[in-house]
């Protein structure tokens, strides 16, 4: 947990500190690594050994399963779905050359929409029929039990500012899958904390984003045994998500530049430069003023490479 004084220094108005979460283990780090602690386990204690699971292309949950699988000795199979129709190149850089380094069982495309669930019952019931034992998944490991790894990061955080001698204001997360921003409501709550959360969305618009969160942190916090979170507690903000998932906007490629050369750490295009993009907006707006705020990094830079065009694009740099 790091401050950001040159970041607070060139928007005003807040103190800004990072979690640096994407310096977790695994190839690349990155928020995944959290929840598949908890849900590799699970794996490991049913005997599993082939994991499965579902991302869009340049996925870094897929990068951390397969990575995951292979700390582990076990295999992985991919499903990606093609979200943004011709978005998915298997020799393109960032992730997808990953996949492959990583050694993925298989990697299989599906059009955006698909029965995703269906679809990775169909890679189970292959490798079952092959005499093996499959461990499904959900997309972005955003189920309960996947959800804990970050009310344990809740805990964390709270550890670390007591060490560091600071309280935070508010914590801003990207809000994609809902696993993080639900553990982490879910463990603050438990906690006591009394700490808002601002989400700030990739993908949905706000009212289905906030739904989304708010039934994953309840089922999270049943699964805790702790209070369950209100939809007052929820903010799932929709401005910065812009034509759509993982499609760029000049916001988010700001978001990346600044906080590469003002503070030397490396945004992903698709979550965190999206979510910073938010933050530095309503920093901007004066919505933090006077706030000593937490941005919580979610990891993905190793697709960085994969949008170089657009993060070099004159027309996203104006």
């Amino acid at each position: 947990m790091e401050a950001m004084p040159r970041l607070s220094a060139a928007l005003g108005g807040a103190e800004l500190w990072i979690k640096r979460d994407d310096l977790l283990g695994l190839a690349g780090g990155g928020n995944k690594t959290r929840k598949l602690e908890f849900l590799v386990a699970d794996a490991l204690a049913k005997g599993a050994d082939t994991l499965i699971t579902v991302g869009a292309p340049q996925s870094n949950h897929c990068r951390l399963t397969l990575a995951a699988a292979a700390r582990e000795g076990l295999d992985c199979r991919l499903v990606i779905e093609e979200r943004v129709p011709g978005s998915y190149n298997p020799d393109a850089l960032g992730n997808n050359l990953l996949f492959d380094l990583m050694g993925a069982a298989s990697i299989r495309m599906v059009k955006a929409g698909a029965d995703l669930m269906a679809e990775m019952e169909e890679e189970a019931a292959a490798v079952k029929a092959a005499g093996g034992h499959p461990y499904i998944i959900v997309g972005g490991g955003s189920s309960p039990l996947g959800a804990l790894g970050y009310a344990a990061c809740a805990q964390e955080i709270m550890a670390q500012a007591f060490d560091q001698g600071v309280n935070f204001d508010r914590i801003v997360v990207a809000s994609g899958s809902a696993g993080t921003h639900s553990g982490l409501i879910a463990g603050l709550i438990a906690l006591n904390a009394g700490i808002p959360v601002t989400g700030i969305n990739v993908r949905r618009p706000r009212a289905e984003q906030e739904a989304n969160v708010l039934k994953l942190a309840v089922a999270t916090a049943e699964l805790l045994g702790t209070p369950a979170p209100v939809a007052d507690d929820i903010v799932a903000l929709d401005q910065w998500v812009g034509p759509g998932y993982s499609l760029p906007t000049a916001e988010m490629v700001e978001a990346v530049r600044m906080l590469a050369s003002k503070e030397g750490i490396l945004l992903d295009p698709v979550y965190s430069g999206k979510a910073m993009a938010g933050l530095i907006a309503l920093t901007r707006q004066g919505a933090f003023n006077g706030e000593r705020l937490l941005f919580l990094h979610t990891g993905g830079s190793p697709s960085l490479s994969a949008f170089a065009n657009v993060l070099r694009d004159p027309a996203f740099n104006s």
